[in-house]
């Protein structure tokens, strides 16, 4: 899982400005893989009517080009199936959060 691996990191970078937690954390991110050069991200925001949805996808693929080496395209499908659920955020984004 080292493109994996790689490919979150850089994901980590994508900050929410509403809520101030990265993407990975706040467990937007479904599914992320690289095949050779190209980088597929599927990923989800915490409403279908959040306005940020074209701007965070455009940040997605511009972090990926820079902090994961050997990329040359990169795609993200903005998907609204499983919908997204406060459950789905990691321990330390709900803390921050202040719920349990």
């Amino acid at each position: 899982m080292p493109d994996t691996d790689e490919i979150l990191a850089a994901l980590r970078h994508v900050i929410d400005p509403e809520i101030g937690i990265d993407v990975v954390e706040l467990g937007l991110v479904y599914e992320a893989r690289r095949q050779d050069g190209h980088v597929h991200v599927v990923m989800t925001m915490t409403t279908a009517a959040c306005p940020l949805g074209e701007s965070l996808t455009e940040e997605v693929k511009t972090m990926i080009r820079q902090h994961v080496p050997g990329v040359t395209s990169v795609s993200v499908d903005l998907v609204w199936e499983p919908p997204w659920q406060p459950s789905m955020m990691s321990a330390s984004a709900r803390q921050r959060l202040g719920w349990r």
